[in-house]
């Protein structure tokens, strides 16, 4: 990363949506979801302990299936390859699993 990389880095997170600025970016920031991620869980557990298989998180609009996964890829030294089942097509996920092979 150079001097510009880190500039547009910089001007993006400030100009980011609300929503995006707010988003947790930790575990314990992370509210809700406490029957797979609260404290004991086994979710929890292998975040923190960096011992994650890979993961598809499933359900309706807006239950924090994005944020958990990018919250886990800030967590640990997992890849993080963001899919849109509406926006994605055959072609996304076949690149995504030749990259995780």
């Amino acid at each position: 990363m150079d001097l510009f990389d880190q500039h547009l880095i910089q001007i993006t997170e400030k100009e980011a949506p609300l929503a995006a600025r707010m988003r947790p970016r930790t575990v314990d920031e992370f509210v809700g979801q406490d029957h797979i991620i609260g404290i004991g869980r086994l979710l929890r557990c292998a975040i923190s302990l960096d011992q994650l298989s890979s993961l598809i998180f499933y359900g309706p609009p807006g239950t924090s299936k994005t944020t958990l996964a990018r919250v886990i890829a800030n967590t640990t030294r997992a890849y993080f390859i963001a899919i849109n089942a509406v926006l994605s097509g055959v072609k996304e996920i076949r690149a995504a699993i030749e990259t995780a092979q």
